[in-house]
């Protein structure tokens, strides 16, 4: 086997290579545990055998096999017992020299064995490390404090440039904001700093720069080395408690060059190439486009350190003329107000171009960058001597006047501005001379418009038909007009998505598994400095592979999934249809109606009586096809929403009428003319919180599709929409659509086991200000999982924890108890929503109130056996794993080139001593699959447990448990990416964004004064009594 050496490029002697030649020969067949074998010390050596490593391959032209030195020691790990364990068998003391302090995580008890092997291609990149090089870790702490990231940002550039630590530039890295990382001891002579603020380019400080002093203070000093020994101890209970602080601050290691790169925009630890050959982005309309970027993120793994590169995508403004920006947003929907346009612009940053160019000493011109804070307002600089005069909000150039003093006596910004005579404006900079603000009492100024402004003083005719923008602040507003700004390239816009431009963003984003993997080993690397590898990483001793590590993986088989009858049905991709067979447990709607809304100026098939009259016919047919009796609907009459009218008042009004027209009726089927997010909001409110009335919408063309039946050639309604509409009304009415064999949900089937779901989800870009936070709860109600009643509640915007969880969880017990006539020995949580930072307070907050609830409705005597038992599981779907085929796999799905439903993976890409898995359980038909993350935090129920046949140990059981769930969420025929409990509990979340839409969707008018409104009320999202034990969220 050859491998290509790039010795030149390393500096490196040729006796070094030599040497490698011949141990290299020695160990064909595993090249990782050779690297593990050679001592640290021994860098040439190490180098030079990553390389080899890069750009070897196997003689045959095959995929190299996951590293078998990895699996050797998860392998070892697991079969030694803990210190503890082994001093609970001796009846000594355990070494407490040897325990971690940090609160435990179960153990992994196994890996898991069932399934057809696989290999797999994962987005992780093999580290290796210099291990004696010291990382010194600072904090950074400026005073007085700037709330702005972009001074703060250039604030460290200027510490790190122009102060005594200059010296030490290559051998630094931050991330800009809190903390610095040293490849060497900082003198305590230089641990604080004064610093001037002055902007990129300028020679010297403006003469309203601010003064700050910055403090670094040191955190901690490690090794990588201290890292990568605790990772490949085969202990189980070996301890690290720095492993997360040098994780962090290798992070910020990688994370230094991207950052730094001016040809980059990153947010966070996602970097987007915005220039050069890397650079990729597609226009998304409105004036937004979309950046292909990159995440990056160091990760600890069993017996290595890696790095999880994964392909992000961003919507930026786009850059150029900022009056074409605005006509490009206004053009999209005719109906844009004012309102929505500042939202639009706030906080974007522009370059003026009215004034003559500035340059330093080394002839880089000096651009002048001035930040939008919105249109002009009437309120605006009220507390000024000369306030300025603005007809009305958003008024344009010639609508805005400014008072000006006659006499020039300070530099010109270029800008219209009310600030008296020497007082400050924020920071900004001066310029040419040129009239100025009149003084606060006399002199001889006089009130001009922005329009005259700029026509007198640089020759420039504005646009008459754009707003000015405000770039000073409401206090001391400073005006320009749209014509003299350019909107600088790489700003990410923080702005909620239209329906289109969601869309461009689906099609731009959405790839299959090779193109992804292409652009992480190409452009990915290339951009995140990692090939070539860039000079920060070379200071601090750190090489990273350049190709992709494997994993094993294995293939579950999905469960039978049966209907009335034990029927089964005939799966095939984790997916089926429901022919000839009919829903587990059907249910009678009762009396129901149907009510058609329509739209002036909006004509669908079904305004035609006759053919609307046989669709729901039709669709009576399909719900007893089902397994659901429905009686015929009664009529209503059709709802018009006139055009230009309150459509909220419209349906309030209508709703507030059926309970008189239809007093038997407590189910709707609603035909809309449209998918139309502000109808359906409203309707849902109505039905769900206010009146009590189960209510499922389609869209009328989709509802009254007819489909060519190709052996008949005639039309027939589209049975499998009307199928997918029948799921809903049984699952809403108490029905069970679809089950499994008890023996295939194991002690769940058993029936004394309550399975939960739990899920937060906080305001959003759009959002008003005073948006809550809204936490739901779903529980299953038997060892069926066929019904799943569900609660919420508002809380504290951005908060976590669950406030109110032991009440939540009282009431599914409750539930639970009704039906069963007894409380469940087991309750297994599946919590959502959880970032890896927040697992302890899982377990420090959540856990405590769960256990709370229950020692308030167990009995004694239960309490006494220790029940009921209760594991937590983090399921995490926003991680950034993904996993590829390899060109020698057979077990590919060929439709879209991704790894076939039910490919799980605990091996490689996860720490020995965490119990958490990768679960793939859906068939993904577009783009690139992402696994869902299960992370067991908490386990009573099944840790000591005994194992029942067919399986062989523990992580088995709960494997298969959570991937045989996937195939029991009543709303799809098929196998969904993550398990219901999690899923339905989203779907609460998302349904309670309904009800608070004023706030969630709040207007741009109502988000300008003060918010949307009113705070959000408890009663606003309080499930009306007739449905509260129902699944009215579906």
């Amino acid at each position: 086997m050859a491998a290509v050496v790039a010795v030149e490029e390393e500096g490196l002697h040729r006796e070094a290579v030599e040497k490698v030649g011949v141990v290299v020969a020695a160990v064909v067949a595993d090249v990782e545990v050779l690297l593990s074998s050679i001592r640290e010390s021994n860098r040439i050596v190490q180098i030079l055998l990553l390389r080899w490593l890069i750009v070897a391959r196997l003689p045959d032209g095959t995929v190299p096999g996951p590293s078998a030195q990895v699996t050797k020691i998860e392998d070892e790990t697991l079969k030694k017992p803990s210190s503890a364990a082994s001093a609970k068998a001796a009846k000594t003391l355990p070494d407490i020299s040897q325990l971690s302090l940090k609160a435990d995580y179960p153990p992994r008890p196994a890996y898991g064995t069932r399934g057809t092997a696989i290999t797999l291609w994962a987005n992780y990149f093999h580290m290796i490390p210099n291990g004696d090089v010291e990382l010194y870790r600072y904090a950074i702490d400026t005073e007085p404090p700037v709330t702005g990231r972009r001074k703060q940002r250039r604030l460290v550039e200027l510490l790190i440039d122009e102060t005594p630590i200059s010296s030490l530039k290559l051998q630094i890295a931050t991330d800009y904001r809190t903390t610095l990382v040293c490849r060497t001891k900082i003198p305590d002579t230089d641990l604080e700093q004064g610093i001037v603020y002055k902007d990129e380019h300028e020679d010297t400080p403006g003469p309203r720069a601010t003064s700050h002093r910055i403090k670094l203070q040191q955190t901690g000093v490690f090794t990588v080395a201290q890292l990568v020994s605790y990772l490949t101890s085969t202990r189980a209970d070996a301890a690290f408690p720095n492993k997360e602080e040098v994780i962090q601050s290798l992070n910020i290691i990688l994370g230094h060059h991207p950052k730094t790169a001016s040809s980059t925009m990153s947010v966070a630890n996602k970097h987007y190439p915005v220039r050069g050959s890397s650079s990729e982005y597609a226009n998304l309309g409105a004036g937004l486009i979309a950046w292909r970027g990159y995440f990056i993120s160091v990760r600890a793994a069993a017996a290595r350190i890696l790095v999880n590169v994964q392909v992000k995508h961003a919507a930026a403004y786009q850059d150029g003329k900022l009056v074409e920006l605005m006509n490009e947003y206004k053009a999209a929907d005719r109906s844009i107000t004012l309102f929505q346009l500042e939202r639009f612009l706030k906080r974007v940053r522009v370059e003026t171009t009215h004034l003559p160019i500035k340059k330093n000493k080394a002839g880089v011109i000096i651009p002048r960058v001035k930040v939008i804070n919105g249109l002009a307002t009437p309120s605006d600089g009220q507390g000024l001597p000369h306030p300025p005069r603005v007809e009305s909000f958003g008024a344009f150039a010639d609508k805005v006047q400014f008072y000006l003093d006659s006499t020039p006596s300070t530099p010109d910004t270029g800008e219209s501005t009310s600030t008296p005579k020497g007082g400050k404006k924020g920071g900004k900079k001066g310029g040419q001379k040129g009239p100025q603000p009149g003084p606060a009492s006399g002199g001889s100024g006089r009130y001009v418009s922005v329009a005259e402004f700029f026509r007198t003083q640089y020759g420039l005719k504005v646009n008459p038909q754009l707003p000015v923008v405000n770039v000073g602040n409401k206090a001391n507003p400073s005006y320009l007009p749209a014509d003299v700004c350019m909107v600088l390239p790489g700003q990410p816009a923080d702005a909620k998505l239209t329906p289109d431009q969601t869309a461009s963003m689906i099609r731009f984003a959405v790839r299959n598994p090779k193109p992804n993997a292409v652009s992480i080993a190409g452009r990915g690397l290339a951009s995140l400095g990692l090939d070539p590898q860039n000079a920060t990483l070379a200071k601090f001793g750190i090489a990273v592979s350049k190709t992709m590590i494997t994993v094993p993986g294995r293939i579950l088989v999905g469960p039978e999934v049966k209907y009335r009858g034990a029927k089964s049905a005939k799966t095939s991709f984790g997916s089926w249809n429901m022919n000839q067979i009919q829903f587990t447990k059907g249910t009678n709607v009762g009396p129901w109606s149907i009510m058609k809304i329509n739209m002036d100026n909006f004509r669908t098939v079904l305004d035609d009586a006759g053919f609307l009259n046989q669709t729901k016919i039709n669709f009576r047919n399909a719900l007893a096809a089902n397994g659901v009796t429905a009686p015929p609907p009664t009529d209503i009459p059709d709802l018009m929403l006139p055009k230009g009218s309150n459509y909220d008042a419209v349906i309030d009004d209508r709703f507030s009428k059926i309970p008189v027209m239809l007093p038997n009726v407590k189910f709707l089927l609603i035909i809309l003319p449209k998918a139309d997010t502000g109808i359906y909001n409203r309707i849902k409110y109505c039905g769900d919180v206010v009146h009590g009335l189960h209510t499922v919408c389609v869209v009328g063309p989709k509802f009254g599709k007819l489909k060519l039946n190709r052996q008949s050639g005639q039309e027939e309604p589209d049975l499998q929409y009307m199928a997918n509409v029948a799921l809903k009304f049984n699952l809403k009415k108490g029905g069970v659509n679809q089950s499994l064999d008890k023996a295939k949900l194991g002690i769940v089937g058993d029936g004394a086991t309550m399975v939960v779901g739990i899920d937060v989800t906080h305001p959003s870009p759009g959002s008003a200000p005073n948006a809550p936070s809204i936490a739901s709860m779903v529980a299953s109600t038997d060892g069926l999982l066929g019904q799943w009643p569900a609660i919420l509640r508002i809380q504290a915007a951005r908060q976590e924890r669950v406030a109110d969880l032991a009440d939540l969880l009282e009431s599914r017990l409750k539930i639970w108890h009704d039906k069963n006539h007894k409380y469940p020995d087991n309750i297994l949580v599946y919590r959502d929503g959880v970032s890896e930072g927040q697992y302890d307070m899982v377990i420090n907050e959540e856990l405590p109130l769960l256990q709370k609830a229950c020692k308030d409705k167990y009995p004694a005597d239960a309490q006494k056996r220790g029940l009921p038992k209760i594991t937590i599981i983090i399921v995490g779907k926003r991680h950034h794993t993904r996993f590829y085929p390899t060109t020698n796999e057979k077990n590919i799905d060929t439709r879209s080139e991704n790894s076939p439903n039910g490919t799980i993976v605990d091996r490689g890409v996860t720490e020995t001593r965490n119990w958490d898995f990768f679960l793939q359980a859906h068939a993904a038909l577009q783009g690139t699959a992402r696994p869902a993350h299960y992370y067991i935090v908490h386990d009573e129920i099944f840790t000591g447990a005994v194992v029942r046949q067919p399986f062989i140990n523990t992580a088995d059981v709960l494997e298969d448990l959570t991937h045989n769930m996937c195939y029991m969420f009543g709303r799809a025929t098929k196998a969904v990416s993550i398990c219901p409990p999690a899923y339905y509990a989203d779907l609460v979340c998302t349904r309670a964004r309904c009800y608070l839409s004023r706030i969630f969707d709040a207007t741009p008018a109502a988000s300008t004064v003060g918010g949307g409104g009113t705070d959000a009320q408890a009663n606003e999202v309080r499930i009306h009594p007739d449905l509260v034990d129902t699944m009215f969220y579906i």
